[in-house]
């Protein structure tokens, strides 16, 4: 009966614990857009393959952008069908994102042959280390189209219907049910044997 007892303690408190988990990643997850001002610098462009888009083969593209002396912040441009540079206007520019905390990711083989503008997936210290800048922490989805006054910024043709990352809070919420599963059957095991118990006793 008291290890049935320690089992169902146990078992909540870890469920709690699992549960506060995905809490936290889903607010992560759901971060704020932000306003973003600097200026996009084209020729650090890399394009990110076989990322499809509604079924459809193509490219993220990704720039950095500077957003004060010496500091720059990976920005995730959107989709495109071709590793073709789109157009950037110069100058400083204004548009919205959320922050992310890497790139996404796809399945590839050995990366580390890796050369070019163009590659499977890519690192925030390796495009460190390809373009020379010194690159924030984190990178950007951009969410909107590039906003400046002069000239007008033309239409990149870029896809920014982003696919909700992957937060990990399901996982979190699959062990919670677990644990409170355990102690639910310890629940049953107690009144088992404090059954059994009172019949013996009697």
């Amino acid at each position: 009966m008291l290890l049935a007892a320690a089992g169902c303690a146990a078992g909540i408190a870890l469920g709690h614990w699992q549960t506060g988990r995905a809490e936290q990643k889903r607010a992560v997850a759901a971060q704020k857009v932000e306003t973003l001002r600097g200026e996009m610098l084209a020729r650090h462009t890399l394009f990110l393959q076989n990322r499809p888009h509604h079924s459809k083969p193509g490219y993220y593209v990704v720039q950095p952008l500077r957003i004060a002396e010496g500091r720059h912040v990976l920005v995730l441009r959107g989709w495109s069908a071709a590793a073709l540079q789109p157009p950037t206007p110069r100058g400083p520019v204004i548009f919205e994102g959320i922050r992310r905390e890497t790139l996404p990711r796809a399945f590839g083989t050995d990366e580390s042959r890796e050369a070019g503008s163009v590659r499977q997936n890519v690192s925030i210290a390796e495009f460190a280390a390809w373009s020379g800048l010194t690159l924030e922490p984190w990178v950007i989805e951009q969410r909107s189209g590039l906003v400046v006054t002069q000239p007008p910024s033309a239409p990149d043709g870029l896809a920014r219907d982003w696919p909700a990352p992957d937060s990990g809070a399901d996982k979190h919420s699959a062990y919670a049910l677990q644990w409170y599963s355990l102690a639910g059957l310890c629940v049953v095991l107690l009144l088992v044997l404090g059954f059994k118990r009172e019949k013996h006793s009697s």
